[in-house]
């Protein structure tokens, strides 16, 4: 299609398009819009003339969105969101009265901070619901287009125009075992060098800070197991000799459970900097001000400030 020109494109019809490409019917559309049937026949005419698609194809009962249609309405939709949140009078808003979903990205490790923030939360906004989302690749442009509203992520990402970002503190290193592993009794370079590790596998690389900093001190680990997730990590330990170099914080509720010790890494690791991160769009979002007033002061339990983490 050719490209349009903003400057003769009536925005109205993205609203119009939207209904449409919900209800999938000129009539029920024109319904909820309050509008004649002939003036949304007339919005969906222009649409296609200035999109150059059909977008809507009658097939049965109801229209058919054409593939063009499809994607157009997903690249849209964050478009319509930020315009209506733009436009909405602003209120003040009553965490104790308010229903309100907040998304929040974080590791997998974070179950401590998540466990914390809901007791926070429901103690002070009984109605409020919050999401925890893993760090998938899209996460920055989610928080970039406000379908995210914080996320907790390593410091130094490349981020995108439009997002906000406050170092929280880094995550120091341990190294942890079963309870009366033999290589706790002399421990030391050689112990963690000679006994099986598991690791987490994140994402598709095998690269990882312990490899770095074991390296750098002329040692290797031997890799036994990969797990998907830090959870899986505390029973493998349990049921076996292997040793595990984390952050300390991904195990901060796992070692009572399941019988597990740790000891210092026996060589320097750089503490693991994190950032929190949302929208620079929602800096005067009052509800978002208060997300970030529940969420900092647990991070600051969780996070050793990085000048002193070494």
């Amino acid at each position: 299609m050719n490209e349009i020109d903003l400057r003769r494109f009536d925005l109205n019809l993205l609203a119009v398009f939207e209904i449409l490409m919900d209800e999938r019917s000129v009539t029920r559309a024109a319904q909820r819009l309050g509008r004649t049937q002939s003036a949304v026949s007339h919005a969906l005419a222009r649409l296609r003339r200035q999109l150059g698609d059909p977008l809507l194809i009658k097939g049965g009962r109801l229209m058919q969105p054409t593939a063009f249609a499809v994607d157009f309405l997903e690249q849209a939709r964050p478009v319509l969101q930020s315009m209506r949140r733009l436009l909405a009078p602003r209120r003040a808003f009553d965490p104790a009265r308010s229903r309100r979903l907040f998304r929040v990205a974080a590791p997998d490790f974070a179950a401590g901070f998540f466990t914390a923030l809901l007791a926070r939360v429901r103690s002070e906004a009984p109605g409020v619901a919050i999401e925890w989302t893993g760090l998938r690749e899209p996460m920055l442009l989610r928080i970039a287009e406000t379908e995210l509203d914080l996320a907790v992520a390593p410091a130094g990402l490349a981020l995108p125009t439009g997002i906000a970002e406050q170092a929280i503190g880094a995550l120091t290193w341990r190294c942890f075992a079963r309870r009366g592993h033999p290589a706790l009794r002399h421990w030391g370079r050689k112990e963690w060098s000679r006994w099986p590790h598991v690791v987490v596998r994140v994402g598709d690389s095998l690269a990882s800070p312990v490899e770095a900093a074991a390296g750098a001190a002329g040692l290797a680990r031997n890799i036994a197991a990969w797990v998907p997730h830090f959870s899986a990590i505390a029973p493998v330990l349990e049921a076996s000799d292997m040793l595990a170099t984390l952050p300390a914080a991904a195990m901060q509720t796992a070692l009572p459970r399941h019988r597990l010790d740790s000891r210092p890494v026996p060589f320097f690791i750089a503490p693991l900097p994190h950032a929190l991160l949302w929208s620079e769009s929602r800096a005067g979002d009052p509800e978002i001000a208060w997300l970030l007033g529940q969420v900092r002061p647990l991070l600051a339990k969780a996070f050793a400030p990085a000048a002193r983490a070494r």
